[in-house]
């Protein structure tokens, strides 16, 4: 399975989280979930384009899908994108150390509430590390296993 960062690194699955978002904001009676044609329309990106894309993400945990005859709906898993969240928060909090004995307190399985502008701008942060770390890793190239 590839890195979280590597998969939010991309633009286009970056692109395609933000339409199920919205989706799931706009459409509550939907439950989130959104027809492969209508991400196709939204993005006005090719239907092989996206249904590779929604593959990788769903591989990741970051989305679900339900099959209906031929049709395939998806909808956002935030879970992957939480655990996420929870690791870069000390990183990036005014009170560091102090965020990251909470975070070691609370346990890697229990949640951490935030407001919506802590968790505005920790989506803020996430996505300028992983577009930053797919640059370096495009120009630097992979790294090796030893």
């Amino acid at each position: 399975m590839a890195d979280i960062f590597d998969v939010v690194a991309d633009s286009t699955r970056r692109d395609i989280l933000a339409v199920l978002l919205e989706r799931e904001a706009d459409v509550p009676s939907s439950g989130g979930e959104i027809s492969v044609s209508e991400i196709v329309s939204a993005l006005g990106a090719s239907q092989p384009t996206v249904s590779k894309h929604l593959k990788v993400l769903r591989e990741s945990g970051l989305v679900a899908v339900r099959e209906e005859g031929q049709h395939r709906y998806y909808k956002l898993d935030r879970t992957p994108l939480e655990t996420l969240e929870d690791w870069l928060i000390p990183f990036v909090s005014t009170d560091a150390a102090a965020d990251a004995a909470t975070l070691a307190s609370a346990g890697a399985r229990e949640e951490i509430a935030l407001n919506d502008e802590q968790f505005a701008f920790a989506s803020a942060i996430g996505k300028a590390f992983a577009e930053t770390a797919h640059q370096v890793t495009a120009v630097v190239g992979p790294k090796k296993r030893r």
